[in-house]
């Protein structure tokens, strides 16, 4: 008998599961995926790039098509909202957008792949013309549009993490007056201090204007309801555009309504074979879900593509009645700003004394590449380090030097 799988989201993890389970299951299975967007399978981590015209279509941010996964017998059905899950009685209500008209869709097995959303806080302001999150390639586009149209002069990035610095260097390169402000003491707070300090360092040495410390209690606009500029407690900063890159958070309303368990951050809670706990029916990956960091042993929510894929393969063997599973994370990225190049993997400081972890800090000095090699900079390595790699690394710099520590954790044994 053909198991029915539906699948709520089109981009990694949905169309990985959904992918996996028909390369092993075949016509054993007929799976039904529903995005809510226009494109399908894209790596919303290239957005940036794609701004700043580093990548100069769409297109090539998309790995599959919809009619891609069609031809390999998947039924995806784009620019459809999965409204509601019922799942005492296995079936999803969904709205076709463009058509208006809604109807249902039964199910065996359900897979929750909805992604993370902008944070927008909660501000006066905050929904004005002008003001951008960016997470999908639609995001992405509406940006540009308005850079096109509006041709803004003045811009303020609200929030130094890796979107909010890599959207600043994005717009500085379309010729824009960037702002960043950050509540934080320096940007990217997910590396230690000193390590963000070489960031700012190598922001501002691309002419972008960093205010740290500094909270935005509201946006101002003009008669015609576009921003005018970002208030804050030191003052108002002119703006012509604001860009949020305040992180993201689950996007797991659909998944709240029908009293599926969430965790601390507000993401889906699953097994190592990403079955969400206590439904052996549903699966969930991506965004939308917590996982378990593997030095700390503590659950947090990571949004990467890279882990996106890994859990969406994952549930795919098992919806196929294969086994697989995703034991955790150890808390990998990396980014840049101008020649700094930005890595690290497992604790911060702050992160193995929440753990209990006693450690000591090392500065290791090395180099990119062989120093033969044209092109060969300095490195210094930064990180928490278990068993296996350094956690974070910082490379290079608008200056070509930078600064970093190996932070090595002495366990509990009892951990």
């Amino acid at each position: 008998m053909t198991e029915r799988i539906v699948v709520i989201g089109g981009d990694a993890a949905g169309m990985s599961a959904a992918s996996q389970a028909k390369r092993i299951a075949g016509d054993a299975v007929e799976i039904v995926a529903f995005e809510r967007g226009t494109y399908s399978s894209f790596a919303a981590c290239g957005v940036p790039y794609w701004v700043a015209g580093d990548v100069d279509a769409p297109g090539r941010l998309i790995a599959r098509s919809p009619d891609a996964h069609r031809r390999n017998g998947i039924d995806l059905r784009m620019r459809t909202e999965v409204e509601e899950i019922d799942l005492e009685a296995g079936r999803v209500t969904v709205r076709d957008l463009a058509a208006g008209r809604s109807g249902r869709e039964g199910f065996d097995a359900l897979v929750v792949a909805t992604g993370a959303v902008p944070v927008r806080p909660p501000l006066p302001g905050a929904d004005a013309a002008g003001v951008f999150g960016i997470q999908t390639l639609d995001d992405g586009a509406a940006l540009l549009a308005d850079l096109d149209h509006a041709k803004p002069q003045r811009a303020v990035v609200v929030g130094g993490g890796y979107i909010g610095v890599e959207m600043a260097e994005a717009l500085v390169r379309h010729g824009v007056a960037v702002t960043v402000v950050d509540h934080a003491a320096q940007p990217m707070t997910t590396l230690d201090p000193d390590m963000g300090e070489a960031v700012h360092r190598a922001m501002e040495g691309i002419g972008i204007d960093v205010r740290t410390g500094t909270a935005v209690t509201g946006f101002e606009t003009g008669r015609d309801g576009r921003v005018r500029s970002v208030v804050t407690a030191g003052g108002s900063i002119p703006a012509d555009v604001v860009v949020l890159g305040l992180g993201v958070r689950p996007n797991t309303a659909l998944a709240r309504e029908a009293g599926l368990p969430l965790g601390d951050h507000g993401g889906l809670r699953t097994n190592v074979q990403m079955q969400v706990l206590g439904h052996e029916n549903v699966w969930a990956g991506g965004d939308c879900v917590e996982v378990l960091n593997l030095v700390s042993g503590q659950y947090q929510h990571v949004a990467l593509g890279t882990h996106a894929n890994k859990h969406g393969r994952v549930i795919g063997h098992n919806l196929a009645g294969s086994y697989a599973t995703f034991p955790g994370v150890v808390g990998t990225a990396v980014s840049k700003v101008c020649h700094l190049e930005i890595a690290r993997t497992g604790l911060r400081e702050r992160d193995a004394t929440r753990a209990g972890f006693e450690y000591v800090t090392v500065t290791v000095r090395s180099t990119t590449k062989a120093g033969y090699f044209p092109g060969m900079i300095r490195a210094l390595t930064s990180g928490m380090i278990g068993s296996s790699s350094p956690a974070r690394i910082s490379v290079g710099g608008c200056s070509r030097r930078s600064r970093g520590r190996l932070v090595h954790p002495i366990p509990d044994s009892n951990w």
